[in-house]
């Protein structure tokens, strides 16, 4: 098991970066429909893909005026070889132009808006909607499973091993373990997952 000693003084040389970038998440939270949107998209695309190719393909779909109105062939150009199953989440891409619905933010608890976003929107989990809410500042208290975060929940020895799937269950099991983790670090939910990313990929990113 890896020293917790260690992990906290790594988030002391981190600290700055990574309260900048959660700021940065919240102002996001107060854009406009359609960049709020667009934070949605990045996150479809990101599962068992490159984060920066995925934001690299939502700034291309913006710029050439796809993102909002485009059919799913046309966003699937553009997504081939910068997220994997392209075709796939291209579909998903214009189908949540029809299913997202700025309201759907400010119904009940933050654990009631991830369920509905999870329920109403194709292509969405309980990691990609984790992951939208804590890009536009709403998912603090949320867990983001992916693979690196995965991975360092178990050197640390929160979880016994890393999952090949993860049910609805599962998931919340899990995030409620890296809750308390983080807890007894003196983190909060969104400063453990971007320690854990930047341990894994070297930066700071989304």
């Amino acid at each position: 098991m890896h020293d917790h000693r260690k992990l906290l003084e790594e988030y002391k040389h981190k600290k700055h970066d990574i309260k900048k970038r959660l700021n940065e998440f919240e102002r996001a939270g107060n854009g406009s429909a359609k960049d709020i949107f667009a934070e949605l998209c990045f996150c479809i695309l990101t599962p068992q893909s490159n984060a920066r190719q995925c934001d690299k393909a939502i700034h291309e779909l913006k710029k050439k005026r796809l993102l909002f109105k485009a059919s799913a062939p046309a966003i699937a150009a553009v997504l081939k070889g910068r997220s994997r199953f392209h075709n796939n989440k291209a579909g998903y891409l214009v189908n949540a132009r029809r299913s997202f619905n700025r309201n759907i933010l400010s119904g009940g608890n933050i654990f009631d808006i991830r369920k509905n976003i999870v329920d109403n929107i194709k292509g969405v989990g309980y990691k990609e909607a984790s992951h939208f809410l804590r890009n536009i500042g709403l998912g603090s208290d949320l867990a983001i499973l992916d693979r690196h975060i995965l991975k360092n929940l178990k050197k640390f020895g929160v979880i016994s091993a890393v999952p090949s799937s993860i049910s609805v269950k599962s998931y919340l099991i899990i995030e409620a373990s890296a809750r308390i983790f983080a807890k007894k670090m003196g983190l909060g939910l969104g400063e453990l997952d971007l320690l854990f990313w930047s341990r894994e990929t070297g930066e700071i990113f989304k």
